[in-house]
């Protein structure tokens, strides 16, 4: 693969105003037409076989009145000022007023108030009204949106609070806003103090904001054909970013070093192309099988939100591979070494060492107290991590200063947390069965009598009388175990009644979906982390050609995944630090979080393992001294990952900081992913673990090693080849010298 790429840098080099303008007309021909067809997310993430799908598909067939999409709706939830009620005259004047104004809006097909709902809470402070819309809830437009904003001025000037809930989203799901930007300002200053170059930091950003872009639109074209979720399209930006500016200063970093050496610019790019390149190449495709891994879950959001990724992934390698080189060739000596800013040269404080660095001689002379020390933190974070409990966000876990978190409140204030988790349970019957209203109202006081049940709705049939709809009010929220219990005490009562009336209860609603996606995803979780542990096993076996240093690799990345998710544990669902890091609220762990995070997290720690432990065996396989390559990788390689993962915090917490509880979870999981795993597992425990190990790191039995196949991605074969044209190079030139003086000579 290294001599491919090596032919692929040196073409790009020759090339480089096609390939540079050739990259851009196809960033522009694919964002034309991704402008044209437009976005369609969508926002399915039922799980296909559940109970809750299969009653889903029940309850719409046989209760749906009419074929068409269900259509948008908004709440309008108000409540009265103080020592009045939504009964006084002058509050019920203001809110027919309003509701008056709303109906102007010819998309508006009714308006329905609280009175004509009758849903006052006890003190009738609290109601809502509802607006329905002629089109479904996508397909609201601005100005509808707009027409309500302005109208419940009124009612909030008169102090009457007003919150807006509903299927109409108002507070929509942003990309690319002012605290990615701080990431990407963060990121540029890491890159600035690495090259001690402005020029040469900016290129990484700017080749990965292109292969980003042409990331990005493609998925947007392709929500035009597949159902790709809303929040997929913000993981992929999160980590096409990140990996593409990585990928982008590992073959930088590899062309300012060869430059160094005296070689010429195209010999340069094509030697860092083939070394670099295919480190590049290598983590890339990782990190793209991890992420198409996903669809071993066999959960179609899970699956379109991991092929989401790796398309931004794979076009930050292509990038990196070829609009890279032909950067490098454009600018050339630019941004080489001799170039340096002497301000950033100050702050980068490099001081030549001859062997080691600093870091390197402390962790090689402290194995012990390193591995001692790194392994207990990890272990005390994971601990969280053992009552973890995993759930899907609402408008509960939105931030205060949204108008859908206070609506959701409000409504919680007036009929108890109970309300947003309804069930709706369906009775399926047998006509034959006797009498089946007798046997229906039987099973519905069953319903009621259970633990945790607030309240059950008069059972309704369908047509044909062989199915009755039965909606049940918990005492507890969606998130709380209590419901979750009930759901499956339902289930249980269903089992029962199966066998004794030919009587079938199916749960379904939006509580009992999260709660079957949650348990589906959990179940998910030991088959997805064990094909990936042994999947990293193997190719790092085939990679480093050793036993310990794979099974070092693979338990290290276990424990900074254990401590990952129990820092998350730790914040997100107990509630710690959610201050400090900006969440509005504690909630379980976003369900479909472990296994993104592991998906993820493994593709970058085997980036970072590949970078720092290949120059280690690099130099282990000309001097077959342990401790001399240990030092060689933290001194030549440890800087780079260092930045490396450094950008990666930068990039991830600028997603972090998203007011999208979606987006912000991820950020966090993935941010201190990064600092357990390159920080502590890779900078700190690798180095410490090998120490101890020394030569037996590197021992593989005779036999597997003529099974394994050779994979170069030190790029050893280019080096060599080019280290002896240069050899034959010096020898040439004198003799080409000495016969041209002897020829003058005899003339």
């Amino acid at each position: 693969m290294a001599k491919y790429l090596y032919k692929l840098g040196k073409w790009a080099v020759r090339h480089r105003k096609k390939v540079i303008g050739g990259t851009i007309g196809i960033l522009l021909i694919i964002g034309i037409i991704a402008l044209s067809l437009g976005p369609s997310f969508s926002e399915d993430m039922s799980i296909p076989g559940t109970e809750s799908a299969k009653a889903g598909k029940i309850l719409e067939k046989e209760f749906q009145t009419s074929k068409k999409p269900a259509p948008g709706t908004v709440n309008l939830v108000l409540k009265a000022p103080n020592n009045q009620t939504l009964e006084t005259k002058e509050v019920a004047d203001i809110i027919n007023k309003t509701i008056d104004k709303i109906k102007k809006d010819k998309s508006v097909v009714s308006v329905a108030t609280p009175a004509e709902l009758g849903n006052y809470n006890k003190n009738k402070q609290i109601g809502y009204a509802v607006v329905t819309y002629d089109v479904p809830a996508g397909n609201v437009t601005d100005r509808s949106k707009e027409i309500i904003l302005q109208s419940i001025k009124n009612t909030r000037d008169a102090g009457i609070q007003t919150e807006i809930a509903g299927t109409v989203a108002f507070s929509e799901l942003e990309i690319g806003g002012i605290t990615e930007v701080i990431g990407v300002v963060i990121a540029f200053v890491i890159l600035a103090i690495t090259f001690t170059s402005f020029l040469a930091a900016g290129m990484p950003i700017i080749t990965a904001v292109v292969g980003l872009g042409v990331g990005i639109l493609s998925i947007l074209i392709g929500t035009n054909y597949l159902d790709i979720p809303s929040f997929a399209l913000s993981l992929a930006a999160m980590l096409g970013l990140a990996v593409g500016i990585d990928y982008a200063l590992f073959i930088i970093s590899r062309f300012r070093q060869e430059l160094s050496k005296g070689h010429s610019l195209q010999e340069t790019v094509a030697i860092a192309t083939g070394t670099a390149g295919s480190a590049v190449v290598f983590a890339g495709v990782t990190v793209i099988v991890a992420l198409v891994g996903l669809a071993v879950a066999k959960i179609p959001f899970l699956t379109m939100m991991g092929l989401s990724a790796a398309v931004c992934v794979f076009f930050a390698i292509l990038i990196a591979i070829i609009f890279v080189p032909a950067i490098l060739g454009l600018l050339g000596h630019k941004i080489g070494p001799s170039r340096e800013n002497k301000l950033l040269a100050i702050l980068s404080n490099k001081k030549e060492v001859k062997e080691s660095s600093k870091w390197g001689n402390f962790v090689t002379k402290r194995p012990w107290t390193v591995t001692i020390l790194g392994v207990l933190i990890l272990v005390m974070v994971c601990i969280p991590f053992f009552h973890m409990q995993l759930g899907l966000p609402d408008n509960g876990t939105k931030s205060k200063e949204t108008t859908e978190r206070r609506a959701y409140d409000l409504l919680t204030e007036a009929y108890g947390p109970g309300y947003h988790s309804s069930l709706v349970v369906l009775a399926k019957t047998d006509k034959n069965s006797g009498d089946i209203k007798q046997k229906i109202n039987v099973v519905t006081e069953e319903l009621g009598a259970l633990a945790n049940v607030k309240n059950v709705s008069p059972p309704i049939p369908n047509k044909s009388g062989n199915t009755y709809m039965i909606s049940i009010t918990p005492k507890t929220g969606p998130d709380d175990i209590q419901t979750t219990n009930l759901v499956h005490s339902i289930r249980k009562l269903s089992d029962s009644l199966t066998s004794k009336d030919q009587i079938e209860l199916l749960v379904t609603g939006s509580t009992a979906v999260n709660i079957d996606i949650s348990e589906k995803l959990n179940d998910a979780l030991p088959l997805f982390a064990t094909l990936i542990v042994g999947f990293a096993f193997v190719l790092l076996v085939i990679v480093f050609r050793s036993i310990l240093v794979p099974l070092k690799a693979v338990l290290g990345f276990l424990l900074s995944l254990g401590a990952t998710l129990g820092f998350v544990v730790y914040v997100i669902q107990d509630g710690n630090l959610i201050n400090l890091f900006g969440f509005p609220t504690s909630s379980p762990v976003l369900a479909f979080l472990p296994v993104i995070v592991i998906g993820i997290l493994f593709g970058l720690a085997m980036d970072y393992e590949v970078f720092l432990v290949s120059r280690m065996r690099e130099e282990f396989t000309h001097s077959k001294d342990a401790k001399k390559a240990i030092l060689a990788g933290l001194k030549d390689s440890g800087g780079v990952v260092t930045a490396a993962g450094l950008i990666m915090i930068s990039v991830f917490s600028g997603f972090m900081l998203a007011p999208d509880p979606i987006i912000k979870s991820m950020g966090f999981a993935l941010t201190f992913g990064i600092v357990f795993d390159a920080f502590i597992v890779r900078m700190a425990l690798v180095p410490a673990v090998m120490t101890l190990m020394g030569k037996a790191a590197w021992y593989l039995p005779s036999w597997l090693d003529k099974l394994l196949p050779n994979i170069d991605i030190e790029g050893t074969t280019i080096q060599t080849e080019v280290d002896e044209r240069y050899k034959n190079n010096k020898k040439k030139i004198p003799t080409r010298i000495k016969t041209e003086f002897m020829n003058k000579v005899i003339q």
